[in-house]
């Protein structure tokens, strides 16, 4: 049947589920006691409009800062983006060297797992104070934190990658004369790329996260600040309008991220084309 989603029409049917849960959303906002907790998508999408166009709606006195409808939302944008890519860059060249160098280092990896895994179990919120502290109130505290959430998914990945590679592989590299660093260049890399990209999916809600939570406990700028200052008055609307704003940049960044995988990775066949073959 042409209605039954596949393929072909996996689009449409995705924007008819969205619009579905917006139309259930607005229906249900009618409520007044409904809509205080919830807010109204007509009124997110106003405030989102706001903001983007701020000659098209006058200041509101009561919202000297702009929360209301004039914010200045470029230059927390802005900074909330900075942010997140910087964390996003520094954290994935971090994950990956640190995770080749233990993959292709079993003393080291021997000596450093119980540190790791430590590491990894802290519950990273707990160190914004501490980066605060360190690295002050602008967005290096930001970046710090968030680096600590993409390091890890990173590493892990890329160290599982490397320690994946067949031994009938290596053997025959070896027998062709590849050295360590011909290894480490047609082997092993191309062995941990894909394990990559899995991460790097995952790291760009992260650093999202890491950079927002960030915001939330010290900041004067950024989305995660605009939002705070909305929970603050209880302005639900304003607090949705930045949760779609950051989940429309994320969904960006996933795709540029998918756009680069699809590139580099052409060598490596797609899961119809295996079942052609």
């Amino acid at each position: 049947m042409a209605l039954r989603p596949n393929q072909g029409n996996a689009r449409v049917w995705q924007i008819a589920v969205l619009v579905l849960v917006l139309l259930a959303w607005q229906l249900a906002s009618r409520n007044q006691q409904f809509a205080f907790f919830v807010g109204e998508p007509i009124q997110v999408a106003g405030r989102l409009w706001s903001w983007f166009m701020p000659f098209a709606i006058p200041p509101n006195p009561l919202f000297p800062d702009g929360l209301a409808g004039n914010a200045n939302i470029y230059l927390h944008l802005g900074t909330t983006l900075l942010e997140t890519l910087l964390a996003f860059v520094i954290g994935t060249v971090l994950g990956l060297a640190c995770g080749l160098w233990l993959a292709l280092a079993p003393t080291a990896s021997l000596i450093l797992d119980p540190f790791i895994k430590a590491a990894n179990s802290m519950p990273r919120v707990i160190l914004a104070p501490i980066f605060a502290l360190w690295f002050g109130l602008g967005i290096w505290s930001k970046v710090a934190l968030a680096v600590t959430l993409v390091f890890f998914i990173v590493f892990f990945n890329v160290y599982q990658g490397v320690r994946e590679v067949s031994p009938v592989v290596l053997a025959n590299a070896r027998m062709l004369g590849a050295n360590q660093r011909q290894l480490l260049r047609t082997v092993y890399l191309p062995s941990a790329t894909s394990w990559v990209f899995s991460s790097l999916h995952t790291s760009v809600g992260l650093a999202f996260v890491g950079a927002v939570v960030g915001e939330y406990l010290g900041s004067a700028r950024g989305v995660g600040y605009l939002i705070l200052q909305a929970e603050g008055t209880f302005d639900v609307n304003t607090v949705f309008a930045g949760i779609v704003l950051l989940t429309a940049c994320a969904l960006v960044l996933d795709a540029i991220v998918g756009v680069v995988e699809k590139r580099l990775m052409k060598w490596q066949p797609r899961s119809g084309e295996t079942e052609k073959l």
